[in-house]
């Protein structure tokens, strides 16, 4: 049986320094993605979609190592594109006026014939409000600018602002505001919490 670990293999996407604001380049990578909006905090829609994205990721993982390739990986961190009518919300950090668009990366190799294999094995199983929402999907950022922030999500202000300084002081901003959540929330200290901060430039 053969191994991926795409963590490894993309360690300047997904293992980010918390000392500088660095310039990378992100190809085009594969998703499952749902969508939605408000804050993710208080937010049932959000618990939903997030839930339904995992089921469907492992059930897909695992369905991949039984199947004729025999393929092992680990599953890829939960990320968000977040945006707003008013980009400013970004760092006054008023969530409740937040839209998104939560995603987990897929190998090359899982194809959508797979997915929809994983999403009718959930279904059988859960009874999930989000899983028909899902979705696979190509998407392309290029140039972005990322920082690791480290703490609560309420404090990412501060970090969001240096890198829109970063980027203000070369180009100008594009795309949806990005994040990878690197820690498993529900049992790190918040003060601990690992999240890359992402941000398109033009």
């Amino acid at each position: 049986m053969s191994k991926v670990d795409l963590k490894r293999e993309l360690k300047h996407l997904y293992q980010a320094s918390a000392k500088e604001v660095v310039q990378v380049d992100v190809p085009t990578f594969q998703y499952l993605m749902v969508d939605g909006k408000g804050d993710p905090n208080t937010s049932r829609e959000y618990a939903e979609a997030v839930e339904a994205l995992f089921s469907v990721a492992y059930t897909t993982k695992f369905m991949v190592k039984k199947g004729a390739r025999g393929i092992d990986y680990a599953v890829m961190p939960l990320e968000g594109l977040w945006w707003s009518d008013d980009m400013s919300v970004f760092t006054s950090n008023d969530r409740s006026r937040w839209k998104w668009t939560m995603m987990i990366m897929q190998p090359h190799f899982v194809g959508e014939a797979v997915i929809q294999a994983a999403m009718v094995e959930v279904k059988r199983k859960k009874a999930l409000p989000a899983l028909d929402a899902l979705r696979l999907e190509s998407f392309t950022e290029g140039s972005c600018a990322q920082i690791l922030h480290i703490g609560p999500f309420t404090e990412e202000g501060p970090t969001i602002q240096r890198v829109h300084n970063f980027i203000g002081a070369r180009s100008v901003l594009a795309g949806k505001h990005h994040e990878v959540y690197l820690s498993d929330i529900r049992r790190a200290d918040p003060a601990k919490w690992k999240t890359i901060i992402r941000q398109p430039m033009e």
